[in-house]
């Protein structure tokens, strides 16, 4: 960041080197408000810029990281972030060797990008495809712990025992699961709520209750959740949205 109103880049610099914006120009553009919206929010003190309380006319350049109410903004051009319906026999992966399907041939980004998290191939549902490696990191470090909803349709009908285990944690071969919120909104239909993102987790806590998961769909990924999108379906994430993953991860990692 630079330091204030007055400083402009150096005469004879590199053309390489993109000139510093003010950061409400660059808030507003990354669709956060209007301009003076975003100097509102400057003045409030509600806007950092590297961890620190940025000033009315303060500048910024693509490497510097602008935080909202301590949620990231992304501003940066060469950012993309879609959320993908991903179909069942699709794979989580960027590429594979043996030919197979991935869910980056189900996006339209020119850029290198990656899948955020994992869905087993033969689960289905929602998952995230960017180039963003610090949303990335928020969303998949176990440290951070995003809530992440299952629907799974299951064997039999869980007993109300069956359900409390699953809610109070079951024992697994790599240790026990930690608390979950679990609802049976019908017979043999388990909505499970989870933080953790070990190996087909939902699969086998359902397993070790005696209810083998027939057919596993996400259906949410922090605050981020749509119906509307078909198997295969994509649609590019709104500024907010990112927005609001981001604070879902900061939220988390305080818990």
């Amino acid at each position: 960041m630079t330091g204030g109103p007055s400083d402009e880049p150096e005469a004879g610099g590199s053309s390489d080197e993109p000139d510093p914006e003010r950061v409400h120009k660059v808030m507003a553009r990354a669709g956060v408000a209007s301009r003076r919206a975003c100097e509102a929010l400057i003045v409030e003190g509600r806007v950092t810029v590297n961890g620190t309380v940025a000033r009315t006319g303060d500048r910024v350049v693509p490497t510097d990281c602008i935080e909202l109410d301590g949620a990231v903004v992304a501003w940066d051009p060469g950012l993309v972030h879609y959320l993908l319906n991903k179909p069942r026999d699709v794979l989580s992966a960027a590429s594979d060797d043996r030919g197979r399907r991935c869910v980056t041939d189900l996006v339209p980004a020119d850029e290198r990008v990656y899948p955020v998290g994992r869905l087993d191939a033969d689960s289905e549902g929602l998952i995230i495809v960017t180039n963003d490696g610090e949303l990335t990191h928020r969303l998949t470090h176990p440290s951070w712990g995003v809530d992440k909803e299952y629907l799974a349709h299951v064997c039999g009908v869980p007993s109300r025992r069956a359900l409390a285990q699953l809610r109070n944690g079951v024992e697994l071969d790599d240790g026990p699961t930690a608390p979950a919120v679990v609802s049976m909104p019908q017979p043999s239909m388990v909505r499970i709520v989870i933080g953790e993102g070990r190996n087909r987790q939902v699969r086998r806590m359902c397993e070790a209750v005696g209810h083998p998961v027939l057919r596993l769909v996400r259906t949410r990924i922090g605050p981020l959740s749509d119906s509307s999108l078909r198997p295969g379906e994509n649609r590019p994430l709104t500024p907010d949205e990112v927005r609001k993953l981001h604070g879902a991860a900061k939220a988390a990692n305080r818990r």
